[in-house]
């Protein structure tokens, strides 16, 4: 299977797109594009859980800690604590479920600085993930869009946005688009093939104690959004836990590993950028599960057959 049936696959749906899928249990390897920087988008929180399992491990905090989240002071987005109107109290556990099921911002940001960045950084060293960059906390990220779209920050840009004609939108939205947070040699950065080795590794519990590794596994098993990997492997018996990623109507992706009938496990990262902003959505999302679809159809006719 060469790089050229993937490429055509992705094209067809209106996106480019960057694939790594690797055995779990083996050290068998699908990929196309596996090695080019990617915007990471929501599938860096996985090693944001990993960190904060890794130092509950440790004894460096206790998972039941409680934090206070106050409203005005929590990073934007569409989801959960985001969302809030009024002030709350949540363990630091219950801030990762939040973070990795339905991809909470604001629970992100404040375990990035409860664990702390330079932590989380050092993870990714150890684990021999140099290409996979984290310059600055969510917040920073959504900051730098506002930025260059002219608003000064995301607040600016938000305050904005409703007085802004036909034309001034189309003007702000191609400022949005050539951002750095968008872009994969400034933004939140991965690769294909880093991630889903950083997956192979949660999964063997060889990415940290096998205590840290557990929890990140089973909330990524409870992930709410179910419309893309999962959509490749529809059949009874079939597994996936993932962790998807979007941004700005641009870039989808999703993460995951998926665990066959007979036990055989594929951990999974695609990437991909639309062609246009906000349009074909659906054939993107169902293109990520058959991309991936084919690559652990490869190695599982493999695996059969050794």
């Amino acid at each position: 299977m060469g790089d050229a049936e993937f490429t055509e696959l992705f094209a067809r749906a209106g996106c480019r797109g960057w694939l790594c899928v690797q055995e779990v249990d083996g050290h068998g390897e699908v990929a196309c594009g596996a090695d080019e920087p990617v915007a990471a988008a929501s599938v860096f929180k996985v090693v944001v859980a990993l960190e904060v399992y890794r130092q509950a491990s440790a004894g460096g905090l206790d998972p039941a800690e409680r934090i206070r989240v106050r409203p005005p002071e929590l990073t934007p987005g569409p989801t959960g604590l985001s969302v809030f109107a009024d002030e709350a109290e949540l363990s630091v556990r219950d801030l990762v479920t939040m973070m990795l099921t339905i991809s909470d911002n604001a629970a992100t940001d404040v375990l990035i600085d409860r664990v702390g960045l330079d932590r989380v950084r050092a993870t990714l060293a150890e684990l021999q993930m140099p290409r996979t960059v984290i310059p600055g906390a969510l917040r920073d990220e959504l900051d730098a869009i506002g930025r260059d779209a002219g608003f000064g920050s995301w607040a600016g840009l938000e305050r904005a946005a409703p007085g802004l004609t036909g034309d001034e939108e189309q003007r702000v939205q191609q400022l949005m688009i050539a951002s750095g947070p968008l872009d994969a040699r400034r933004g939140i950065r991965t690769t294909a093939r880093e991630t889903a080795r950083l997956l192979r590794l949660i999964w063997r519990d060889e990415a940290g104690p096998a205590a840290a590794c557990a929890p990140v596994r089973q909330a990524m098993a409870r992930q709410v959004t179910r419309q893309r990997l999962a959509t490749g492997f529809g059949r009874p018996g079939v597994q996936v836990a993932a962790k998807s990623g979007t941004l700005l109507g641009l870039i989808r992706n999703e993460a995951g590993v998926i665990t066959m009938p007979g036990g055989r496990r594929y951990a999974a990262a695609v990437f991909t950028r639309a062609d246009r902003q906000w349009i074909r959505e659906h054939e993107i999302n169902r293109a990520i599960g058959a991309a991936a679809a084919l690559a652990v159809g490869r190695l599982d006719s493999c695996g059969q057959a050794r």
